[in-house]
């Protein structure tokens, strides 16, 4: 059930013995894609790195995942279909052109863009993901970006925010789609929602 404001959310567990370590957000979606393909349920999943892990404080630290400190997550996931075929990301949506120029649009599941706090009110499990339709002038760009690692570039009248559970986007133009910080698809029409609950992560 996704997480209310005001409740706590985790509880102590470590991981078990046939939950998966992963090091980054692009080996967890691997993992969660093979299961879904198979028709099965995503494995639990021990974070060692990545976007989903630093927004969950995650330390890297592998000793900690089968300990007593260790901290047990039910999360979100994100689903992409486009062009037909389903995909999933366990952190982020990025449909951009290079250089980020034009328009961008984002799903954050996570807090985190690599060094940047791109969604800084992005909850990994309320159900919701955290959109932002961008289409911010070449002039703006590097105010943005030197505000962007702080979470401090919102508001901004170039960036249509919208918090959902699922939402249907169409690019005047095909963009590359990267999932979880892997270019993995070419679209210009994306339905995006979140499956609450649908991840176990350790941290």
């Amino acid at each position: 059930m996704p997480i209310r404001k005001g409740e706590a959310w985790g509880a102590p567990g470590a991981l078990p013995a046939d939950g998966v370590v992963v090091r980054s957000d692009a080996e967890a979606r691997a993992v969660v894609t093979e299961a879904r393909r198979a028709g099965t349920a995503p494995p639990v999943l021990g974070l060692l790195g990545g976007d989903l892990c630093r927004t969950l404080g995650g330390r890297g630290d592998t000793d900690r995942l089968r300990s007593e400190l260790a901290m047990t997550f039910s999360c979100d996931l994100g689903a992409v279909l486009a062009d037909g075929r389903l995909h999933w990301f366990v952190a982020h949506l990025v449909a951009r052109r290079q250089w980020w120029r034009g328009r961008a649009f984002l799903a954050m599941n996570a807090a985190w863009l690599g060094p940047w706090n791109a969604g800084p009110k992005a909850h990994p499990g309320d159900g919701l993901l955290d959109t932002y339709d961008a289409r911010v002038p070449a002039g703006q760009r590097p105010g943005m970006r030197r505000r962007l690692p702080l979470g401090a570039h919102l508001p901004h009248p170039a960036v249509r925010e919208r918090r959902t559970a699922a939402i249907q986007v169409e690019l005047e133009r095909v963009l590359p789609v990267y999932l979880d910080g892997e270019r993995v698809l070419e679209a210009r029409s994306l339905s995006i929602r979140a499956e609450p609950d649908a991840l176990t992560v350790v941290v």
